[in-house]
């Protein structure tokens, strides 16, 4: 690798390049992040979620990222199975994901609560917004920064139609299909009325999962009058303020804030603060990166993507719990 780049150097001045050491085992290790009072006093597992949620590695020039539901499950798994462990602390900053990954994720938790009986808080950094809040809801408690990004409530599927684009440099799509509607939501031609009432119905479905999830969970919300509810649920963003105030979150206050919570919650003052790290990847403070990007053969110079998206391709055909702004 380092042949490599020198002769990638070779006759462009004085070129610099940051060599960083990479994982060479993928296990988890656990790091301690803040002692605690004695070996004893239990622990708190911070857990991250960030970036895209979907079954599929995030990606970039030289390097390849987790997958976050891999990572999420690996995470959860280490804190179920240590009884040291007294509860979880979900650090979250994304702007949702997929719908399935975003339910699997919550049903994860869900089962997680049920087997253990381990307190869950979720904080909020910059973002938890839609699929990510989604899956907060599963948390028994909410803390977000008073500047968090939450909310967009809803669900969104994108499609793309390139039928024009292609006409004009003479090419067309022929499609061999065996029903109807088959291809229906393809780049390669416009939706028709009936395709649209289809994945119309499908965002729908998914839209009233969501909102009970959000009702059995966020009791204050629920409770709300319609104006309120109506407000909190057609897809919009709030700052982590107005978010306690309509009842989407339940304190405002900092990471540090919710550690406290923890510690309250599981009568364990002393507890440590540990989160789980790939092999060289050390971070020193409740705020670090717990996972390593892994290095690339193959990597894209030219690539398409969503901002916001943590290295994510531009979003394929599909049915999102997503701020996309």
């Amino acid at each position: 690798m380092i042949g490599i780049l020198t002769a990638l150097g070779a006759g462009c001045g004085s070129p610099s390049f940051l060599v960083t050491p990479v994982a060479s085992e993928m296990r988890l290790d656990e790091m301690t992040v803040h002692r605690g009072k004695s070996w004893s006093a239990g622990k708190i597992a911070i857990i991250e979620v960030e970036g895209m949620l979907m079954n599929a590695r995030a990606s970039g020039l030289l390097q390849q990222g987790e997958n976050s539901l891999s990572i999420f499950t690996e995470q959860l798994g280490h804190a179920a199975s240590d009884p040291e462990v007294k509860a979880i602390i979900l650090r979250i900053n994304s702007p949702g994901g997929t719908v399935t990954t975003s339910d699997t994720m919550y049903e994860q938790l869900l089962r997680f609560k049920k087997q253990t009986n381990k307190p869950i808080i979720a904080d909020f950094q910059e973002v938890a917004a839609s699929g990510a809040y989604y899956l907060a809801c599963a948390a028994d408690k909410i803390v977000a920064h008073p500047t968090s990004v939450v909310g967009s409530i809803g669900v969104i599927f994108n499609t793309y139609d390139f039928q024009d684009t292609m006409g004009k440099i003479g090419m067309r799509a022929e499609t061999i299909k065996s029903g109807e509607l088959k291809d229906m939501g393809s780049m390669y031609k416009k939706l028709t009325p009936e395709e649209r009432a289809v994945m119309q119905s499908m965002v729908d479905e998914y839209y009233a999962r969501f909102l009970h999830v959000l009702k059995t969970s966020r009791p204050k919300l629920a409770a709300a009058d319609e104006a309120t509810f109506q407000q909190a649920t057609d897809g919009r963003v709030f700052s982590g303020q107005k978010a306690m105030e309509m009842g989407l979150v339940d304190e405002v206050g900092l990471l540090e804030d919710a550690i406290k919570m923890a510690r309250r919650m599981t009568k364990s003052p002393g507890a440590a603060v540990v989160m789980y790290k790939r092999p060289y990847g050390y971070r020193g403070s409740i705020y670090a990166d717990a996972s390593v990007p892994q290095p690339r053969a193959n990597a894209d110079v030219l690539r398409l993507e969503l901002p916001g998206s943590d290295g994510f391709p531009m979003l394929t055909n599909g049915f999102y719990f997503l701020w996309q702004p």
